[in-house]
């Protein structure tokens, strides 16, 4: 039932399928043996397992009877339209390589697209317990052992860092896309207290949250990023391309904690 941290009856919707991820995506998490697909090219590397197929299975199988009159976008199905105008946008395991080595940085994305807006949001740590969500205009965030009820979820605030010399930073790849978007984040990284790379999907909850100042990537899918929005702007950070546009198709993005540092890490990428 819709409560006050979640009183949007389709944000409940979004839990159910959270809590529906959680089963298939730790039967396979920090096994042995664990093998993965690879989706990419010869001489490149782009894995799906087993979990990123179950986890999407079972979210889309929640859609369908709770919410049958919505599309369906996810990574590792052929997309579905619906008639409400509203689609369920999930990536069922963001960070399949972290998931890969057994590293809890990966989360399970539920993100809800109501025209041309991001409505609400989720990102799940199902090993971790820790889940984050946002509607745009508020977000929560719940510790471990909280899903049950039994916690109550905490307000989440972005940090106020007024300057680019002192945020803290992040992006999930080293080489971040092509040769010329690595070259910008190095202007960008250059001018910040601190760089960390290999987050995934947890560097913007930690930046929502308010641990982290400035997130930036490049390459992104939208169902990379749409989850992420609503939680970001609802905990007071934003989120748009380098150049300033909508995120909600992915490509570069840049997450800042509030509007000061979001210019400041705009004009070090460059656009």
């Amino acid at each position: 039932m819709p409560d006050a941290a979640h009183p949007d009856p389709l944000l409940a919707i979004a839990h159910a399928a959270a809590d529906a991820a959680r089963g298939p995506a730790l039967r396979h998490f920090r096994t042995a043996g664990l093998s993965a697909d690879n989706k990419a090219a010869p001489g490149a590397f782009d894995p799906v397992t087993a979990a990123d197929r179950e986890v999407e299975a079972a979210m889309r199988a929640v859609f369908a009877e709770l919410a049958p009159e919505d599309g369906v976008i996810g990574e590792e199905q052929t997309a579905t339209t619906g008639t409400s105008g509203r689609t369920w946008v999930v990536d069922p395991i963001d960070g399949t390589r972290a998931f890969l080595i057994g590293a809890p940085t990966w989360g399970v994305l539920i993100g809800l697209q109501d025209g041309a807006r991001a409505r609400l949001g989720i990102m799940d740590q199902p090993w971790t317990g820790d889940r984050f969500w946002g509607d745009g205009h508020a977000a929560w965030a719940a510790r471990p052992g909280a899903q049950d009820g039994t916690q109550t979820p905490r307000r989440l605030m972005t940090r106020a860092t007024a300057a680019l010399a002192d945020a803290l930073i992040s992006t999930t790849f080293p080489e971040v896309g092509t040769p010329e978007e690595a070259a910008k984040f190095a202007r960008l990284s250059a001018k910040t207290r601190l760089t960390r790379y290999g987050l995934d999907c947890t560097a913007y909850a930690l930046l929502a949250a308010g641990h982290l100042d400035v997130v930036a990537e490049a390459g992104l899918q939208p169902y990379d990023i749409l989850a992420l929005i609503p939680i970001i702007e609802g905990a007071g950070g934003i989120v748009t391309t380098w150049d300033g546009a909508p995120a909600l198709s992915g490509g570069r993005i840049l997450a800042a904690a509030n509007a000061d540092l979001h210019a400041q890490a705009m004009a070090a990428l460059g656009g």
